[in-house]
């Protein structure tokens, strides 16, 4: 059963993956937009359907310095060394689990990279009063079990969420809940930020 973590609390994940060797993830991001209320009638006259959401999953890739290397996100959907890999821009956030996915081939990540941090945010501007039921993930691959994941219940005015990072820590990867609001509308936006964090 995979771990479900607040904010600022911390997983190894080797150790979740049973000490086997982790060799591919997957981060997976899923939101629903928030149901509209409507007056007395809404119900009746459509006033409780909810609009599109568009959020967008990113993974910032830091080393050791904490300077960014490589950022994976709508615009460049593949690492430069191919070890990074987004699903591709989900529009609206509808339908059941990932809304989008970042697989990562840990083995072929280079030496450097020390910290991958996952961000979500609205490009349109939309805020996090507008979604519900948004959570981060990691799935191990090689088996499809969710080894740890982290659920936003933090709505708001923000537009955009440092959501986790994923460090090297003694020849384990550790999954960190971050949960920290940001007002960026994009990956860059959130790179600053995300530095400080990590």
């Amino acid at each position: 059963m995979a771990i479900s973590l607040q904010k600022n609390a911390s997983v190894s994940l080797s150790k979740e993956a049973g000490g086997t060797g982790l060799a591919k993830i997957a981060l997976g991001v899923g939101w629903d937009a928030a149901k509209k209320k409507g007056g007395f009638l809404g119900g009746f006259l459509g006033g409780g359907k909810p609009a599109e959401i568009d959020l967008d999953a990113s993974c910032i890739v830091f080393d050791a310095q904490g300077k960014v290397v490589d950022l994976v996100w709508f615009q460049q959907l593949v690492s430069s060394d191919g070890s990074i890999r987004h699903s591709g821009d989900n529009l609206t956030g509808d339908g059941d689990g990932d809304d989008e996915t970042i697989t990562i081939d840990l083995t072929r990540l280079p030496s450097a990279v020390e910290t991958l941090v996952l961000t979500v945010n609205s490009f349109r501007g939309q805020t996090f009063d507008e979604v519900d039921n948004a959570f981060g993930r990691v799935v191990d691959l090689s088996t499809n079990r969710e080894l740890a994941r982290f659920d936003i219940t933090d709505a708001g005015t923000h537009t955009g969420m440092i959501l986790a990072s994923i460090k090297r820590a003694g020849g384990q990867w550790v999954f960190k809940a971050l949960g920290e609001r940001t007002s960026g509308r994009t990956a860059q936006d959130l790179s600053t930020a995300a530095g400080r964090l990590i």
